[in-house]
């Protein structure tokens, strides 16, 4: 700034902030940090809204509440939104002094992308960034120190590797993550076929160079994620990141087994557990919830709909007892020495009620009295009923969850996808 005084006096809908020239260089919110790039009052004026050149006062008819938590997030790294006030126009205060969604808490952000999923709003940071800066970013942006820097570079990297639509580079790297998760479960299932045993004696080493590859790959992107993931604690319990935990781990205790004991150990615990942790690579398909949208989808409906999920489990629950109860009296309990063998218990009942009630009806047991057939008949019905209440709002939230992470997938596709080519 060559001009003014050393002191600059922000007022934002009456509320004054005082703070150095020195301050105003490296300021996190951009359009205040161009103050210090203006030469002239004309070009103040292209930033502000007015100008007081005695008082060095620079005047901003914005929402000042919504400029203090602003300001609160400057000072203590934390943003969330005003009580009381729409989402939309709060994020239109973000976009006006220089601010993205991503700078939002996690709870403020579902809170933005659900308000803007029903209203079908789309606020263009591409176009807001051209109004602000017409001259272009690399005359108004400024110099950033080195610790600046790092945290940027850390941001990009952490936004590749986590937000497979934020850039070309994302997107190149989730689809070779998808072809090692192809590559190991085609693998996986390949080795259980007879033919591949016997093969398996002639090719053992690249099978084992192909499988030690895809392994690396894994733990080489799990451990990148962890160092440039923000929260270290909240990147350990998030559940696609224990589900790699869970899909990585198996194969190292399986070599040190194998080293331990012997490919074949006479321990016969041993050989089944190095079965077991090797089966578990089944875990390697749940990757690809990182990478589509479907799947996603799923386990965030999964997540939110628990209360519906449990309520349709007790309604089923309660079915099978009764009709389970009810189809043994009917078939073995009222005539002991011509009943029907395969309803000789209640346990042995619920296991034909629930395929009754699913309408899957395999047949391997059915009830041959005619009692029992009509209460089968009653069972079919109800279980058509009762599974088809709750799945009524478990659709709903599938559908609002998928136009939820379908828009922020095209916001962070617009925004980020910007920036990392800047």
């Amino acid at each position: 700034m060559k001009f003014g005084k050393s002191v600059c006096i922000l007022n934002v809908g009456g509320t004054k902030y005082a703070l150095p020239r020195d301050v105003i260089k490296d300021f996190p919110l951009r359009r205040v940090s161009r103050l210090h790039n203006c030469a002239s009052e004309k070009e103040v004026l292209e930033v502000c809204d007015d100008y007081d050149r005695e008082r060095n006062e620079f005047f901003f008819d914005r929402h000042s509440e919504a400029f203090g938590f602003i300001m609160l997030y400057v000072k203590y790294g934390k943003l969330r939104f005003v009580p009381q006030m729409c989402e939309l126009s709060f994020y239109n205060e973000m976009i006006y002094w220089g601010l993205e969604s991503s700078h939002l808490e996690f709870c403020c952000q579902r809170r933005l992308d659900d308000r803007m999923s029903d209203t079908y709003t789309y606020f263009s940071e591409e176009d807001t960034k051209t109004e602000e800066d017409p001259r272009g970013n690399d005359e108004l942006e400024q110099p950033a120190t080195g610790r600046r820097g790092s945290a940027k570079w850390l941001e990009r990297m952490r936004r590749t590797f986590e937000e497979p639509t934020s850039s070309i580079a994302a997107q190149i790297l989730a689809s070779v993550s998808v072809i090692f998760v192809i590559v190991s479960m085609v693998i996986l299932c390949a080795s259980t076929l007879p033919d591949w045993k016997t093969a398996e004696n002639n090719s053992v080493e690249e099978h084992r160079i192909i499988e030690a590859v895809c392994i690396g790959w894994f733990t080489a992107e799990c451990i990148v994620r962890f160092i440039v993931s923000r929260d270290k604690c909240e990147f350990v319990r998030r559940p696609l990141n224990i589900i790699d935990l869970l899909a990585i781990t198996p194969y190292y205790v399986s070599v040190l087994m194998t080293v331990l004991t012997g490919e074949n150990s006479q321990l016969q615990r041993a050989g089944v557990t190095l079965r077991v942790l090797r089966m578990m690579r089944i875990f390697w398909v749940i990757k690809l919830a990182r990478h589509f949208l479907g799947l996603q989808t799923l386990g965030l409906t999964l997540r939110r709909c628990y209360r519906e999920m449990v309520m349709l489990l007790v309604f089923i629950c309660v079915a099978m007892a009764i009709f389970g109860a009810l189809a043994q009296l009917l078939e073995h309990g009222l005539d002991l020495e011509m009943g029907n063998e395969d309803y000789a218990s209640i346990p042995a009942a619920c296991w034909w009620v629930i395929i009754s009630m699913t309408t899957v009806g395999y047949g391997d047991m059915y009830p041959i009295t005619m009692p029992g057939r009509v209460l089968g008949g009653l069972c079919v019905v109800s279980g058509i009923v009762l599974l088809a209440l709750p799945i009524t709002f478990i659709y709903h939230s599938f559908v609002q969850c998928y136009h939820e992470l379908k828009f922020r997938s095209a916001r962070c596709t617009r925004s980020l996808s910007a920036e990392f080519l800047n």
